[in-house]
């Protein structure tokens, strides 16, 4: 991801140069502004003077905000930071002393008086380069927190959709075993069926996003394999086209919502029938998916069980935050689970 502007080291540098030059310029405007004929203009002299001091109070600045202050007062080596800004105040009191002696008049005021004189800009120079030091740290200690942070839930992301494959395939395989027990002659046309979602799988789920329209694809694949395995045992209604536009969505986030409804609506399960339906809509994507289940049947899980809602259900919460919206309900022998996604 390339830097947004005001990351770009041309224009920190050129903030800093405008915020100087208003600072050091602003005496000037302001005298010019009041219109005094009493006061004399400034000499050269003087002119030169002031650009001199003021060059070396924005040197100070850097020099306490860039060296001493990370070196030496962020380490607690207070003492040592205290005799270097003293003695730093001493140095740019002679050098002021000497420049005004040269560039002014010569000065009946000796360097203690300078000392003196300097003490209120250094000490404001001072407050203003550690504060600046301060800001600047608090801002990368944010920015490198918020990049852990990324780091860390890309992390779990991919751990998270990592583990999508194997549950689904898992499932699949157990109904390819099904297939060929009952040397069913749909076993051929599931297998190149099983062969284009796993290619799906493999070399288009790479992406942080993909199309809508290859999702449903996908899952339209997926509840063909299933009514392949189980016939006219299970009533299935799919409608998953009815797509306003071109969307983009996160890879396997919907398939897990399929897969629980074939894995708890079939079996002991009286006139099983599973309903799902997509649909994408003004930026919003509605998905339904519901199916029949015998409460007073239990299911025997295996140590897999329940991978895939609790999945998905972390996956929507990293991605999508308060973006979207799942319902979870059980009612009448039905069990529903309905999504609202916000896919702008």
């Amino acid at each position: 991801m390339k830097p947004v502007w005001y990351n770009k080291k041309w224009v920190v540098v050129l903030l800093h140069t405008i915020t100087w030059a208003v600072i050091f310029t602003l005496p000037f405007l302001m005298r010019t502004s009041s219109n005094d004929p009493h006061k004399p203009p400034p000499n050269d002299g003087f002119i030169m003077f002031y650009m001199v001091t003021s060059c070396i109070w924005i040197g100070f600045f850097y020099l306490n905000s860039l060296v001493l202050f990370p070196r030496f007062l962020t380490k607690h080596k207070y003492w040592v930071y205290i005799i270097l800004q003293l003695l730093l105040l001493f140095v740019i009191s002679v050098i002021n002393n000497i420049f005004f002696n040269l560039l002014v008049r010569h000065s009946p005021y000796s360097i203690p008086n300078f000392f003196v004189y300097n003490t209120f800009p250094y000490l404001f120079i001072l407050a203003g380069s550690t504060a600046y030091r301060m800001i600047l740290d608090k801002i990368q200690s944010d920015k490198l927190m918020q990049d852990k942070e990324n780091e860390n839930l890309k992390t779990e992301l991919l751990f998270l959709r990592s583990q999508v494959s194997p549950h689904f395939m898992f499932n699949v395989l157990n109904n390819m075993v099904a297939l060929a027990r009952k040397q069913s002659d749909q076993l051929e046309p599931s297998l190149i069926k099983l062969s284009s979602l796993m290619r799906y799988m493999l070399y288009e789920t790479d992406e942080d996003m993909v199309p809508l329209e290859k999702e449903t694809e996908y899952l339209q694949s997926y509840i063909d394999l299933q009514q392949q395995r189980f016939g006219n045992k299970v009533c299935v209604n799919a409608s998953l086209k009815e797509l306003d536009g071109t969307y983009d969505i996160e890879p396997m986030l919907l398939i897990p919502f399929v897969e629980n409804a074939f894995k708890h609506g079939t079996g002991l399960v009286e006139n099983a029938q599973i309903d799902i339906e997509l649909r994408a809509k003004n930026d919003m994507l509605y998905f339904t998916v519901r199916n029949k289940f015998n409460p007073s049947a239990e299911e025997e899980k295996d140590k897999t069980s329940g991978i895939g809602l609790t999945n998905v259900e972390r996956r929507l919460s990293l991605l999508y935050g308060k973006n979207h919206t799942l319902l979870i309900n059980k009612n009448d022998g039905w069990f529903t689970i309905s999504l609202q996604l916000n896919l702008h």
